[in-house]
């Protein structure tokens, strides 16, 4: 099951990691990232122990959607040594 990051956690589980960390920026609303939601699901059980996989609902967590400039959901950042290596906007 993909993790829930919050703004309190944000640094230690994304930008400390020694792992690569993908995260899926979202919110309960939002009709494709319930789309999204399924393929988060089967990464995070395919790729345990070797990168974290996470989700941020963006209307409780607004802190680091900012930071990263999260503008349209779902966003997917995709973390390694704390710095942004990959973006996907939207469903593609």
């Amino acid at each position: 099951m993909a993790l829930e990051i919050t703004d309190a956690t944000f640094e230690e589980t994304v930008l400390k990691s020694d792992k690569p960390v993908m995260v899926d920026f979202w919110a309960a609303w939002c009709g494709p990232c319930r789309m999204v939601a399924p393929i988060i699901e089967e990464l995070s059980s395919e790729y345990e122990g070797k990168a974290v996989i996470g989700k941020v609902d963006v209307d409780n967590n607004q802190e680091f959607a900012a930071k990263f400039g999260i503008r349209n959901i779902p966003t997917v950042l995709v973390f390694q040594n704390g710095e942004v290596v990959g973006r996907q906007v939207g469903v593609a």
